[in-house]
C-alpha cells in the first residue's frame, strides 16, 4: 500500500481556524523565536529558505501533525550543517533528551569502530575469547559462542536462539545481570547466514566493547562521542547491577544532538576538520551487510519510499521503539530527527510509526529540500514562528504506552 493513502490530509475547519486570526494578533502571542539564539556552541540556525529549504512545506507538515493529534515531541531538519527547521511540542525545548531506544545501537556501532581503528578489538573477535577473560564466571555459558564473531553481533548475524518473551522481557529492565542472561542463549543456526534482529546482541556488543576499551562503554563514548561533537545533556542510562549499560537502548540525547550523530555519518566521520570516526568504518557501517537494507546497527534505504528496493533516492538511518528516528540524505545534504510516542505496531520495518515517518518525508520533508536558496519574505518568516508557537502549545496523544523512562529530561 502507498503511504500516500494512509494518511489524511490537513482538515479544511483547522485551516478556518488558523485563517480566524490576524497575523498581527498571533504575532503579538508568538514566545517562540527563529532563529533562536547565536550560541556559538550550537549548530547555527537560519531561515529554511536560505538553505532552499520550503518553510511552506514544513508549516503545512506541523499542521497535518498537529491536526492528526500525534506526540511527537521534536523534529529538527538540518540542511547544509545548519537547522533549518526545529519544531517541539508539550512545552519542550530544545534543552531536552529523550530516551531513544534502539537509537543508542548506531552510538555503539560508531564506538565499535573507533575500538576496531585502536585495534583493541576487531570484527574477527569471537564472543567466547572476549568475554570468557573479562567474566570468567561465565566461561560455561559462553563455551559454546566461539564462532559467534563481534561482526556478527553488529549485523544481527549470530544465530543465538533467543526466548525471552515480552511484555515483561527481564533484558530490558528487571535482570541483575544482562550479560549473565545473553550468555545462556544458545546457538541455532549458523553465525553470518541470516539476519535476526534481536536485542541480545547489544548486549553482547556492550560487553566486548567495554572489555576491548578496559572502561564503561558511556565513558568511552563521552571521550570519543559526545564531547567531541559538543553534545549536550546526553546520558547513558539504565545500566544493570553490574553496571553494564546496553548497547541497544538507554541513550539520551537532544533533538539537535541527535541530528549531530546523524551529521558525523554524513560527514564520512569527520567533524569540525577532525576524524571522528574512521572514514571507512562509517562507510561499511552504513551499506548493506548481512542484508541489503541493514549494516552494522544501521539501517539503509529503510524509511525513503522507494528506497527499500534500491530506488533514487538513497538514505541510511536509525531507528527507535514507538517512533525515534535519525535519517540521513546524502542527496540533500541534510539530517532529520524526530522524537515521539507513536504506535510501534505493525512489525519491525512495517510499523505505525515508522509508516507516518515515511510519509512524513515523501510529503513535506523530501520536497521541501529540493528549492534553491533564497531570502524568506515576512510573510513566510511570520507564518513559521506563529506555526512553531502553536506547536510548542500543543500536546499530542500519546500512540503507545509510556514509562517513566519515556519522560523527556
Amino acid at each position: 500500500m502507498k503511504a500516500q493513502r494512509l494518511w489524511p490530509a490537513v482538515t479544511s475547519a483547522l485551516v478556518l481556524v488558523l485563517g480566524a486570526a490576524s497575523p498581527s494578533a498571533l504575532a503579538a502571542e508568538v514566545k517562540v523565536a527563529f532563529p533562536a539564539n547565536n550560541d556559538p556552541t550550537e549548530l547555527p540556525q537560519v531561515w529554511p529558505e536560505q538553505v532552499g529549504v520550503d518553510s511552506g512545506k514544513l508549516v503545512d507538515l506541523s499542521k497535518w501533525i498537529r491536526d492528526s493529534k500525534f506526540d511527537i515531541r521534536s523534529l529538527v531538519v538540518v540542511k547544509d550543517g545548519k537547522i533549518a527547521f526545529e519544531r517541539y511540542s508539550s512545552g519542550l525545548t530544545r534543552d531536552n533528551n529523550y530516551e531513544l531506544y534502539s537509537i543508542t545501537k548506531a552510538a555503539t556501532a560508531i564506538l565499535a569502530g573507533d575500538l576496531i581503528d585502536e585495534g583493541k578489538i576487531s570484527l574477527d573477535s569471537s564472543v567466547k575469547e572476549v568475554l570468557q577473560k573479562s567474566r570468567p564466571d561465565l566461561k560455561d555459558a559462553l563455551a559454546d559462542k566461539g564462532n559467534v564473531k563481534l561482526r556478527n553481533v553488529l549485523n544481527m548475524t549470530t544465530g543465538l536462539r533467543y526466548d525471552f518473551k515480552p511484555p515483561n522481557d527481564p533484558i530490558y529492565y528487571e535482570a541483575p545481570d544482562r550479560l549473565k542472561l545473553a550468555a545462556t542463549t544458545t546457538p541455532e543456526l549458523e553465525p553470518g547466514k541470516v539476519f535476526q534482529y534481536m536485542d541480545v546482541n547489544p548486549i553482547l556488543a556492550t560487553a566486548m566493547l567495554t572489555a576491548a576499551a578496559g572502561k564503561k562503554l558511556e565513558d568511552y563514548a563521552d571521550e570519543k562521542l559526545f564531547k567531541p561533537l559538543g553534545m549536550k545533556h546526553a546520558a547513558w542510562q539504565r545500566a544493570d547491577e553490574k553496571g553494564l549499560v546496553s548497547g541497544g537502548w538507554g541513550l539520551r540525547l537532544r533533538a539537535v544532538d541527535m541530528a549531530r550523530l546523524g551529521m558525523l555519518a554524513l560527514q564520512d566521520g569527520r567533524w569540525e576538520g577532525k576524524q571522528v570516526a574512521p572514514a571507512a568504518w562509517v562507510k561499511s557501517m552504513t551499506t548493506g551487510q548481512s542484508t541489503p537494507f541493514f549494516g552494522y546497527y544501521w539501517w539503509v534505504n529503510n524509511i525513503v519510499e522507494g528506497g527499500v528496493e534500491g530506488g533514487s533516492q538513497p538514505e541510511f538511518d536509525t531507528m527507535g521503539f514507538k517512533g525515534q528516528n535519525i535519517v540521513v540524505l546524502p542527496k540533500y545534504n541534510a539530517v532529520v530527527t524526530m522524537t515521539s510516542i507513536l504506535s510501534p505496531n505493525g512489525g519491525l520495518r512495517d510499523a505505525q510509526c515508522l509508516q507516518i515517518m515515511r510519509y512524513m518525508m515523501s510529503e513535506y520533508i523530501i520536497p521541501a529540500l529540493d528549492n534553491k536558496p533564497s531570502e524568506p519574505t515576512e510573510a513566510q518568516k511570520q507564518a513559521l514562528l506563529n506555526e512553531l508557537q502553536l506547536a510548542e502549545d500543543s500536546k499530542g496523544v500519546p500512540g503507545f504506552g509510556t514509562d517513566p523512562t519515556d519522560t523527556p529530561q
